[in-house]
């Protein structure tokens, strides 16, 4: 398949179908700074610990930290948004009345710097007309506030005296910058030679605007891609021009890599990334091991590892104090931290509650979404007071204490890119119940009692029955002690940091950085093919 760029119904341009140049797989590769650091800029719209709305702020705050320890230097960039505290973060100004063009327009922005952790430079791109609001999406404005974030993260880099050999992109807030360095920047020779790598964390999210969109971002000669795929001609798909442009894309696990290149889990994106499947991989995320353990963490009533974990309980004893719910070490303990959305597997869990309430357990739910599931954990919680417990929000130390305090963690999703509770929960000793599907079959292997291998308890198909099989099947476990403490013992010792993740990504940027140097050897031959 060859794609066309329009503009007024005449094809501008051509680009060449994957596979026709600079597909690799990751692993070695042959260039001479393969052993080399590289240099790594990290582009999101969010980074924990300074703003956070979902996994993707995760990555972006402990990945870095990884790839530091590993000797890269890699440095971060994220929006300053009203809510970040200068003074808390200890944040000093580098870079004042940047001018960044918008529509071909310069507007201003400031350039604030601190640290992730002890080492990992961060920037805060500042502008108050775009960033000082309260909250950060869903505005009318997002197309202009995103591709202004997008080019200032390009031309901070010369003030800032940092040239990558990487620019690592994050979901569509930041898909278009392989756009913008393939068209906008291409000539300048600062920036000719930076590769692109473009992950998504969910599919769902695209970042789909008008024609006007184009004009924002300086690319309206360039037009409209033409795919010749129903439903994105027409439209300006910001994730999608992050596929044609960036020079590897990857999702956040090897089964959601290949479940969004059919009909089912594609988002109505499958025929576009079915064409560039030669340049998409999956790579597991991690957890931050510094946050997340227990035996150092600070939020939890009592620390434990391996070696103790007998004193886990003293975490399930003051759980069930702090929500209310009877103080019981032998009633099991299953919890649920999640958006409350059909996706989550919510409807399962909606139509088996009749029967969970009838089994000897408690559950403790701690999270917000659907009307409808806040209030039927509400009502149930009413009902049924000594088995059920539901804080309906977020409350980050309570999440603590439910990781380290349940026996079982409930994670029953219709589609998961990845997953980050059956990661905490896995290091906590708390049982992932879930569905294979994403992130979670690729990190959640099924209890097998004989052979005594696995970490967890899962279902395939997408019924309550299968999932209230599985919940039978945990607590018939949790009934045999020595059983229950060999499986807690395989959760613990899965390894789930971001060190071996953090090694694929090297490698992955490594193959960034040949795809591209073939592309712009292959967009310079005159007589190429497809004119790019």
């Amino acid at each position: 398949m060859v794609a066309l760029a329009y503009k007024d119904g005449k094809p501008v341009e051509q680009l060449p179908p994957t596979g026709s140049i600079a597909v690799r797989v990751p692993g070695d590769v042959s260039h001479g700074r393969a052993n080399q650091p590289l240099k790594i800029l990290v582009v999101s719209a969010e980074v924990a610990p300074f703003a956070k709305v979902g996994g993707l702020a995760d990555v972006a705050g402990a990945l870095p930290k990884a790839l530091r320890a590993m000797g890269h230097d890699v440095r971060v960039v994220m929006p300053r948004y009203g809510s970040i505290d200068v003074e808390k973060y200890g944040l000093r100004r580098v870079v004042s009345n940047m001018g960044v063009p918008l529509a071909n327009q310069p507007v201003n922005a400031d350039v604030l710097e601190g640290r992730i952790g002890d080492s990992v430079p961060i920037y805060f791109i500042e502008n108050q007309q775009f960033f000082g609001r309260e909250g950060m999406y869903g505005f009318w404005d997002d197309d202009a506030r995103f591709i202004f974030f997008s080019r200032a993260a390009l031309e901070m880099l010369r003030p800032i005296g940092f040239q990558p050999d990487v620019i690592h992109v994050n979901d569509w807030h930041t898909a278009v910058i392989p756009n913008m360095l393939a068209r906008l920047y291409a000539s300048e020779p600062f920036y000719a030679d930076i590769a692109t790598v473009l992950t998504i964390h969910n599919l769902a999210f695209q970042g789909v605007f008008g024609y006007g969109t184009l004009h924002l971002a300086d690319l309206e000669p360039w037009g409209l891609i033409k795919a010749g795929i129903p439903g994105l001609d027409d439209i300006v798909n910001l994730l999608g021009r992050g596929l044609f442009f960036s020079d590897v894309v990857n999702t956040v696990s090897n089964r959601y890599a290949e479940e969004i290149l059919t009909p089912e889990y594609g988002e109505k994106m499958d025929p576009l990334l079915r064409v560039f499947r030669g340049k998409l991989h999956g790579i597991i995320n991690g957890i931050d091991y510094e946050v997340f353990n227990p035996l150092t963490d600070a939020a939890i009533a009592t620390r434990y590892d391996t070696n103790t974990i007998e004193k886990k309980v003293d975490n399930k004893l003051a759980l069930q104090k702090e929500v209310g719910l009877p103080q019981d070490p032998a009633i099991p303990v299953i919890g649920l931290i999640s958006r409350l959305y059909d996706q989550k597997g919510l409807d399962l869990i909606a139509n088996i509650m009749w029967g969970l309430m009838r089994l000897n357990l408690q559950l403790i739910v701690l999270g917000a979404g659907d009307a409808r599931y806040e209030e039927m954990f509400r009502a149930n919680a009413r009902d049924n007071p000594q088995k059920v417990a539901a804080t309906i929000g977020f409350k980050p130390v309570l999440a603590q204490h439910i990781y380290a305090g349940s026996d079982m963690f409930l994670m029953p999703s219709r589609f998961e890119p990845c997953g980050l509770g059956q990661l905490i929960s896995l290091r906590y000793g708390t049982i992932p119940i879930v569905r294979a599907t994403g992130g979670l079959a690729d990190t959640i292997a099924d209890w097998d009692p004989v052979k005594q291998t696995g970490n967890g308890f899962v279902f395939s198909a997408y019924d309550h029955w299968d999932l209230y099989a599985q919940v039978v099947r945990a607590l018939e476990t949790f009934r045999q002690p020595g059983l229950w403490r060999r499986l807690q013992a395989n959760a613990m010792s899965t390894d789930v940091s971001w060190a071996n993740s953090a090694d694929k990504y090297v490698r992955l940027y490594h193959t960034a950085i040949a795809n591209h140097a073939e592309a712009t050897e292959y967009s310079a031959t005159p007589a190429g093919p497809y004119g790019w």
